[in-house]
């Protein structure tokens, strides 16, 4: 029988013919009033779901769709998905961990080349036919911290380690056997000994603001800090306040609160580097994701165990 799937996530249209080709029939809902209707008529049709972490499934949502059985998210993070929800009903939750890594790593290191080499500004001086050679810091032999090492975190420091070699520590809920890196036991101590902090952990209840003013006054006056995860792990106030008085010398920041706006004060300023949380964005990591969630799909509705659950 032909599974239904809807589809929320707009960023990997290119590669949903895997699915089609595979038998699954997709219903397009990319836009919160597409999504409504969709629900709304075709309810008792849909078997799956598609969305990604910020899209997220609510709890009426799934009310809503009485045959639904597996939520699969593109991407790392999931936080608004209703796994309680999920879980009361018994439906599969199945993430993107490491489909993208590759990708977030890449944009990770070159938000950081970016920042702290002082790039968009040299670039648009002298587009205007200025010549302005300010010396920036090099990234070679710096102190590289990194909060989370998953897939994402675990590639950027393999590219810190092996591409800059930086000495790389990080900080996780518990120490990673088989890495050649420094454990912290804090985000404090983690960022005590970096120049440059990487935020790569998925957002959450847990992580909220695990980077505020105490944190990034121990980053310092000569650290940097680039985050390509969710913005809720850093508290926004005291990034913008801490780079207003110069108690960190920059950001780059891929994600933001309430995207696609951007706060005007993180604009406003000139040590900070903005994308438009693009980092897990490329053809390689669409087409990677999609087949991820095509083997999740099928070992689900063959009765087989999924490769990527989440559970609550």
């Amino acid at each position: 029988m032909t599974k239904t799937v809807l589809v929320l996530v707009e960023t990997v249209d290119d590669y949903l013919h895997l699915l089609r080709n595979h038998g699954f029939n997709l219903i397009l809902a990319q836009t919160p009033a597409l999504r409504r209707e969709a629900i709304a008529r075709h309810g008792s049709e849909i078997d799956a779901v598609l969305t990604r972490g910020p899209l997220g499934l609510h709890a009426d949502e799934m009310a809503a769709l009485p045959h639904l059985k597996i939520i699969c998210v593109i991407g790392a993070g999931y936080e608004q998905v209703d796994l309680a929800a999920a879980a009361a009903r018994g439906i599969t939750v199945t993430n993107g961990a490491g489909a993208n890594a590759s990708t977030v790593a890449d944009h990770a290191m070159a938000l950081l080349c970016a920042v702290v080499r002082d790039i968009p500004h040299a670039d648009a001086s002298t587009r205007r036919g200025e010549w302005n050679r300010v010396i920036s810091p090099s990234l070679a032999g710096k102190r590289l911290g990194i909060l989370g090492l998953g897939a994402i975190g675990q590639a950027i420091a393999k590219r810190g380690a092996l591409g800059f070699d930086m000495q790389v520590s990080y900080h996780s809920r518990q120490p990673r056997s088989g890495v050649p890196y420094t454990y912290c036991d804090s985000v404090l101590a983690l960022a005590q000994a970096s120049d440059f902090l990487v935020v790569a952990t998925p957002g959450s209840a847990s992580t909220r603001h695990l980077i505020d003013a105490t944190v990034l006054e121990a980053l310092g006056e000569k650290g940097f800090l680039v985050n390509i995860a969710r913005a809720s792990v850093v508290c926004t106030a005291d990034l913008v306040d801490a780079l207003q008085r110069k108690r960190i010398a920059g950001a780059a920041l891929d994600v933001f609160d309430e995207e696609p706006a951007v706060p005007e004060a993180l604009k406003a300023l000139p040590n900070v580097v903005l994308t438009p949380h693009v980092a897990g964005q490329s053809p390689e990591a669409a087409g990677d994701t999609v087949r991820l969630v095509l083997q999740n799909l099928q070992a689900f509705f063959a009765g087989e165990p999924v490769l990527t659950p989440v559970t609550a």
